[in-house]
């Protein structure tokens, strides 16, 4: 344990807390700071001016990043027939109905997004106690509730990404991994930044974007100045 504080309080030493970084500098520190011994991933975190109690001000969608984030989603999709065949064909991981239902009943949970299609959702909708908590079950809003079933699992595949506000006004998004290129960390990091700003409420008052900041998986946050882009 000692060895990965004394990385971290060097990772520390690089970043000046009071201060909010332009974009390309704040990428740069990222992956400076990033002492992990793995391909850390890198999340961009969004305090918004929102109440999310209130229903009119609430935050939820999905969109493909420029680059991916750098991991291979497995898909199960629940689609029986002529879908199900689709879903086969378009690369999905698992494709089944009442037996994946049972499975998962049983504890399995060896995949990463979900995708249903329109009519299967009173029988998915059973498992909402099971996949709800851990953020797995579909829904309309984040396209994966859905009978055009190839576009949803080549957008999950080209890298995806859902975005939704927590109780404390905050979003967290992941933006690929330190290995990444400079400049499609930045680019990720703009198209999740301009998305958020396309969808404020207009019940929203005062400042939307509060702050911004970016992080490695084990690294320091780091401030991100977002004024320009938070019109």
């Amino acid at each position: 344990m000692a060895k990965k504080g004394k990385k971290h309080q060097e990772a520390l030493k690089l970043v000046d807390r009071s201060k909010a970084y332009e974009v390309s500098e704040a990428i740069a520190l990222v992956k400076e700071a990033a002492k992990a011994n793995f391909d850390e991933t890198v999340e961009a975190a969004f305090r918004l001016g929102v109440d999310p109690k209130k229903a009119d001000q609430q935050i939820r969608g999905a969109m493909v990043l420029p680059h991916g984030t750098g991991k291979t989603q497995r898909v199960l999709v629940f689609a029986k027939g002529e879908k199900a065949k689709e879903a086969e064909a378009a690369g999905a991981d698992y494709v089944g109905d009442a037996d994946y239902i049972n499975k998962i009943n049983q504890g399995w949970f060896d995949f990463d997004v979900v995708v249903a299609t329109p009519d299967m959702m009173a029988e998915v909708g059973k498992l909402g106690r099971v996949l709800g908590p851990k953020g797995l079950m579909p829904n309309p809003k984040t396209g994966t509730v859905t009978f055009d079933v190839e576009k949803a699992i080549n957008d999950v595949k080209a890298g995806k990404v859902e975005y939704r506000v927590d109780k404390s006004s905050n979003v967290h998004v992941p933006i690929g991994k330190v290995s990444f290129d400079n400049e499609k960390l930045i680019e990720n990091f703009v198209a999740i930044t301009e998305t958020l700003v396309k969808v404020k409420p207009q019940a929203a008052k005062g400042t939307y974007m509060k702050n911004a900041s970016v992080s490695s998986t084990m690294g320091p946050g780091i401030r991100v100045d977002v004024s320009s882009m938070a019109h």
